[in-house]
Parts: structure tokens; C-alpha cells; sequence
């Protein structure tokens, strides 16, 4: 996670791999999707008779080892790795959720948020449906254990689709899913796409679903392509099929994307997101040039973008920052000092890159603004004569209610302050962002969200969501 920025994404797998344990893919699967979700880790998996599970609550080398992993048979399985975005920090929030239904036990991987949670929520509660977590994520695994017809929804020859099909009639706003059955393992993605989903192929036989492609190298798997907005895949021993589960709407990729949480090597929509980065930082020297002697960026989010800038404004690139990659989560608190002097723990400058220079910092986002101040002040304290940053995305402005847990717009810096007023806090010579249509240029791909920079969300927000306490009624 970002010292004060926003909280990655969930990450889902789902495999089915004939002839092998679908469990051990899952974890490489998790491992490579690790960027996505460092709160808690799952893993269900089945044998066609029976499904078994095991998640706790850390990363995924802490939470899996040889002793737990053995016992999770058969050849489907399904992964997760979170990061709360509705419900809190709990061992019981964990994922994957497991229910019996009267169709047999149902496991279930969410990477997501629905915005019409509270009147999902009232409405389950009102049925006689018990709920035993805070997370949004068990409105869904409820729903599907209700009866198609109970939500409207006709009855087929596929009885599980029948309940997918029901859940995207009422289910409002960003849900990826893995679905795990005795015999199969269901994708599903909303109807405006706002979570990547893609599916790939195992050497040998069988399919992979990911949240990303990075997680398919891993695994041996080549990529087939992605899963559309409103389908259902059923994945088994008779292969791939596709159901219309909800007509698409206006699609709506989440552009964060491609500025921050994917990995580099991850194909989004066909663009390589390491060269969508390099764009962004050569679109921003365009906007916002600044006299200096060199470029540096923020470790490691920030890479691709600086060496774009400077390859653009025809500065060298150079390291201003050694990261230390073993600090992300931690299970020993540091004392209050520590505590306020936290990116001292995770960054530490190369003085003699950056003595006596003018130098220009490029960052991917600006958030809360808790980590910029920090990270200037190391440049100086580093002998930098001036620092000028730089942000390769637009200012983030308005909350997120699609999947990423960023920050109430109270917190928002960018929401109180303009950029000079934001580089005086920061200790910055100069600051300046990537506009909103130089991102989209950069990024060169129709139907994105964009809500955080520019407030336009694209479907309707229940008031409540805008409330400060906001998971109060959880």
C-alpha cells in the first residue's frame, strides 16, 4: 500500500485445471496479483464433491503455507486478496465467502463495490437473511443463494447462471467475480466493466480468470482475452461458455488503472500499461515543463512515468530514491517517532545524484498529500536545490465508490487546495498536474471512468454515499 495514498484493489483468480491441484496456481495467481490487495488472502478450491477453504488475514506468503495449502483438493479454485474498500478490517471480512445453498456450497471472490449496498442490505435483512460481515461482498454471496424467481429472474437449464442473471438484475455499480460450484468456476463482470476480468488458457488444458494478465505469465497460461461487461463465464470440464448475463452499458474502465493499480506488464483493453505510464510522463513535460537539471520518480509506481517526462523534456533520468520493497505490511508498529517519519522507513535518497541540482519530481497521484511533503523534504535534506513536482494524472478531487478505497472528499487534498497552495504545503518550488484530456489522450482508449478527477460518475450515487461517515450503516 502507498504511505497515504489510496488503498489498492482487490485481486481475483479463478482456475480450472484438469488433472492437477487448482489450489497451488491460485497462490501464484495471488502472489502476482499481490499489489492489488495486502489486507487479507483466500483460497477455495473443489474436487467436484466438495469445496474447502482457507484464508487469514495478511499477505499471501503469510497467510498459505505447504501445511494449509495441502488440504485444499481438487482441480477448481478460486483466490482472493483484499484490501477493504466497504467493510472493515476484520478476519471475517477475509475472502473467499462460502455459503450452502440448495443448489450445493457456493464460494465467492469479489474485487468491486455496489453503491446500492444499504438497500440491498435492508432488503435481504427484511427476507430473514442473516448477514454476518460488514462487506458489501455478502450481499452478493446472499443473493445468489436465493432462488432465481424470488428476484425475478425465469428459470433455465442453468440454474447457476439463473442466480448470476438475478444478482446483475439488482447488484448496482463495480463487481469482478469469481464463483466457485462443486464442478466449475463462474467470471462475472458488471455490466459497465469497471474491474478488469480476463481469461486465460493453461498449457495442458483448462482456463485461468485474473483480475489482470500479469497473473497468467505465472501460471504458464496464455492470454485469450478479456471478459466483456455483462458476461458470465461457466468454466469446466467441457471448457469455456458465454452467457449474456446483463445487457452492457456505457462502458466505464476504471482509469486509476492504467495511472496506478495495475502492474506494468498487465495488458489492459490491448494497451501495455507500462507504455500507457511512459505516455502519461511525455504528455506531462508537454503541459508542464520545468527548468531543471534532472528527473526522478517515486519508487516504484512512478518509474515509468519520469523516465517518459524526461525522455520528453530532454532531461536525464536518474534515482533519486532506494525503496525498501519488505516494508509494505508490517506486523511490528513503530514507536511515534517512526510512526510520523514513516517514509524515512520506506525511501531513502541518493544524495549524490541529487546534490546541488535542480530537480523535477514525478508522482503517478497526489491523494491526501501525506506522503509529497515527506518525500521533498528528503530531496532537500539530500542536497537538492530545488524540487519541482510534477503529477502525471489530473488532481483527485472526488471521492471513488466503484471499488477503490481513497479518501472521503474532506481528505482530498486537491478538493481544499489549488496546486500553489498545495506546493507551499509541501515544501515544493513548483507543482503542477496532467490535465484530464491529456490523461485521456495518453491513454488512448474509449469508455473510462474518471469520476475521481473530474466529479462526472457514471451512474447515479445514492446521497448517503457522500456522507462523511459513509459505512456507518454497516
Amino acid at each position: 500500500m502507498r504511505l497515504g495514498g489510496m488503498s489498492e484493489a482487490c485481486g481475483v483468480v479463478g482456475i480450472y485445471a484438469p488433472g492437477r491441484e487448482a489450489a497451488r496456481l491460485a497462490f501464484f495467481g495471488l502472489y502476482a496479483l499481490q499489489h492489488r490487495g495486502q489486507e487479507s488472502a483466500g483460497i477455495a478450491s473443489a474436487d467436484g464433491r466438495r469445496l474447502f477453504l482457507h484464508k487469514g488475514m495478511g499477505l499471501v506468503a503469510q497467510v498459505f503455507t505447504e501445511e494449509n495449502l495441502r488440504p485444499l483438493k481438487g482441480p477448481f479454485a478460486i483466490g482472493h486478496n483484499r484490501y477493504s474498500t466497504t467493510g472493515a478490517s476484520r478476519p471475517e471480512n477475509a475472502q473467499p465467502l462460502y455459503v450452502e445453498t440448495l443448489l450445493g456450497p457456493l464460494a465467492l471472490g469479489h474485487n468491486g463495490n455496489l453503491t446500492n449496498a444499504h438497500a440491498l442490505r435492508r432488503t435481504l435483512l427484511e427476507r430473514g437473511v442473516g448477514l454476518a460481515t460488514t462487506s458489501d461482498s455478502e450481499l452478493i454471496l446472499q443473493l445468489l443463494a436465493q432462488p432465481p424467481e424470488d428476484w425475478g429472474v425465469r428459470a433455465s437449464d442453468h440454474p447457476w447462471v439463473d442466480r448470476i442473471r438475478a444478482l446483475m438484475r439488482h447488484a448496482e455499480g463495480a463487481y469482478s467475480l469469481v464463483l466457485l460450484v462443486r464442478d466449475a468456476v463462474f467470471g462475472v463482470r458488471d455490466p459497465q466493466g469497471f474491474r478488469p476480468l480476463v481469461l486465460g488458457a493453461l498449457e495442458g488444458g483448462g482456463h485461468v480468470l485474473a483480475s489482470e494478465t500479469a497473473a497468467l505469465h505465472p501460471l504458464g497460461a496464455r492470454f485469450v482475452r478479456e471478459i466483456e461487461p455483462g458476461e458470465i463465464v461457466r468454466i469446466d470440464a467441457e471448457g469455456v461458455k458465454s452467457f449474456s448475463g446483463h445487457p452492457p452499458r456505457a462502458p466505464a474502465l476504471c482509469s486509476f488503472e492504467y495511472v496506478y493499480f495495475a502492474r506494468p506488464d498487465s495488458l489492459l483493453k490491448g494497451r501495455l500499461v507500462h507504455q500507457v505510464r511512459q505516455r502519461l510522463g511525455a504528455f506531462l513535460a508537454r503541459e508542464a515543463p520545468a527548468e531543471a537539471d534532472a528527473v526522478v520518480g517515486v519508487p516504484d509506481s512512478a518509474i515509468p512515468q519520469a523516465i517518459g517526462y524526461a525522455h520528453a523534456a530532454g532531461l536525464p533520468y536518474t534515482e533519486g530514491f532506494i525503496k525498501n520493497r519488505y516494508i509494505g505490511r508490517t506486523f511490528i508498529e513503530p514507536d511515534d517517532r517512526l510512526r510520523r517519519d514513516a517514509v524515512k522507513l520506506k525511501y531513502t535518497p541518493l544524495s549524490s545524484n541529487l546534490e546541488g541540482r535542480r530537480v523535477v519530481l514525478v508522482d503517478d497521484s497526489i491523494v491526501r498529500g501525506n506522503t509529497a511533503g515527506p518525500l521533498v523534504r528528503l530531496l532537500r535534506e539530500a542536497g537538492a536545490r530545488e524540487v519541482h513536482v510534477r503529477v502525471a494524472s489530473p488532481p483527485v478531487r472526488h471521492p471513488c465508490f466503484m471499488g477503490l478505497d481513497m479518501a472521503t472528499r474532506r481528505e482530498l487534498i486537491a478538493a481544499r487546495f489549488d496546486p500553489e497552495a498545495i506546493a507551499r504545503r509541501i515544501g515544493a518550488d513548483s507543482l503542477a498536474y496532467l490535465s484530464l484530456e491529456g490523461m485521456l489522450r495518453a491513454i488512448g482508449v474509449e469508455g473510462l471512468c474518471h469520476a475521481c478527477f473530474s466529479g462526472a460518475y457514471p451512474l447515479p450515487i445514492p446521497p448517503w454515499l457522500f456522507e462523511e461517515d459513509r459505512e456507518a450503516w454497516a
